[in-house]
């Protein structure tokens, strides 16, 4: 697999920045990596896993409060 060029580089970055929020967030020391061990059992991406389980609290929380 080849080098990416700084211009592709720029390119993804812009794209990004137009099309994605970045949100950060702390927990407590050692949790990182059990959550980073459990993703792996999983099979997903770190940001595919969080993405779904956001969406699965959400979905449950509209559903209870209908």
């Amino acid at each position: 697999m080849g080098k990416i060029s700084e211009k592709s580089k720029e390119a993804k970055k812009r794209y990004d920045a137009k099309t994605y929020d970045i949100i950060s967030f702390r927990v407590k020391k050692g949790k990182k990596d059990c959550i980073k061990d459990f993703i792996l059992r999983t099979g997903e991406s770190q940001n595919a896993f969080i993405n779904r389980a956001i969406d699965e609290c959400i979905e449950k929380w509209e559903k209870e409060h209908r």
